[in-house]
């Protein structure tokens, strides 16, 4: 990886994702994404996840030798002590290290459901007080002390922090002004979803703002076949329709925003390889790739010198998938190598 990319997949996020159970599916996907050369894998944290993030966090590490994973984590879940603990536990029982992706906030039904008021930039300063307190108990033994708008803390201490090299890699969702500033003022890794609409791009590669992008790939040697897997995997759904137009009604998210105009004026038949079905009918969170290795390794090479260097892709259904997907990258590699 001349070019200092990094692979992360995601964890399987619905109840009925392959596998006798939900454990198996995970662990099944954690160690396919291990064989294909990730580093990590995502794992989300909603109200109507299946399973608590940080259980499959353990399956995880129990599952491979040294994926990391990418916890999801919003302030409304857990106090940052309780995070910080158990960051430090994977580190201790495991030698792993956990990476966090920091959530502002989350679907409106969720922060309904905690009667969270709190407008979208108010949540980004909320999130800062929590990282400053997290941060501060992973890095030494010495006891934290902190008053601010939203948390107050009195020689709070964590017993073990975790080695330097087992602390976590922060993440942050979201293409806002807010995020953004958050990304730089806390030196996290900025996602979002690429659209490839040059005026709907947030900054990348920019000062010391670190970037990547969140999205699903379906490829194949073939692109025909590539595009039967996809639109076999991703059938169209009325009803996912109309869970995705009512979940975008109530949103204040950025990214969903811009990605919402974009399928309504990019039609579904276009011929390049970016493809919304799966967001549209609410199966997947993330826009699509779709095609061969070589359009979707140009697709890939377009983000990379665009300076994006960390990827999350969908999570694999099995283990040839994962390997289609990194041979993709490999394409990519070489085109944004040669430009």
């Amino acid at each position: 990886m001349t070019l200092g990319l990094h692979f992360y997949s995601t964890c399987p996020h619905r109840l009925e994702a392959r596998g006798a159970t939900y454990a198996a599916a995970v662990a099944n996907a954690a160690r396919w994404s291990e064989e294909a050369g990730y580093e990590g894998m995502l794992i989300y944290a909603a109200n109507e996840a299946p399973a608590d993030p940080w259980l499959l966090a353990q399956i995880v590490a129990q599952a491979t030798r040294g994926l990391s994973p990418l916890v999801a984590i919003n302030p409304l879940y857990m106090h940052p002590f309780t995070v910080a603990k158990l960051v430090a536990s994977i580190a201790s029982l495991y030698g792993r290290r956990t990476d966090l992706n920091l959530i502002a906030g989350g679907f409106a039904n969720d922060l309904a459901a905690f009667a969270d008021v709190m407008d979208h930039d108010g949540r980004y300063r909320r999130l800062s007080e929590y990282v400053a307190i997290l941060e501060a108990l992973l890095r030494d033994e010495r006891p934290v002390s902190f008053a601010g708008e939203f948390y107050r803390t009195d020689r709070m201490r964590l017993a073990a922090p975790p080695p330097a090299e087992l602390r976590p890699r922060l993440f942050v969702s979201g293409s806002s002004a807010a995020s953004l500033d958050f990304a730089r003022l806390v030196g996290a890794i900025s996602l979002h979803y690429p659209t490839f609409a040059e005026e709907d791009e947030p900054e990348a590669g920019a000062g010391d703002l670190r970037s990547g992008v969140r999205l699903g790939i379906v490829t194949r040697p073939d692109g025909e076949a590539a595009w039967r897997v996809a639109r076999a995997r991703f059938p169209d759904d009325r009803r996912g329709q109309v869970r995705h137009m009512l979940a975008m009604s109530v949103s204040d998210s950025v990214w969903h925003k811009r990605l919402s105009a974009l399928g309504e004026r990019a039609p579904e038949a276009t011929p390049n390889p970016f493809w919304l079905g799966p967001f549209q009918n609410d199966q997947d969170y993330a826009p699509y790739l779709v095609g061969d290795y070589d359009t979707v390794g140009k697709a890939l090479a377009l983000l990379i010198r665009a300076g994006r260097r960390w990827f999350i892709v969908n999570a694999p259904p099995d283990a040839d998938e994962a390997q289609h997907v990194r041979a993709a990258f490999a394409r990519a590699e070489t085109f944004a190598g040669a430009s």
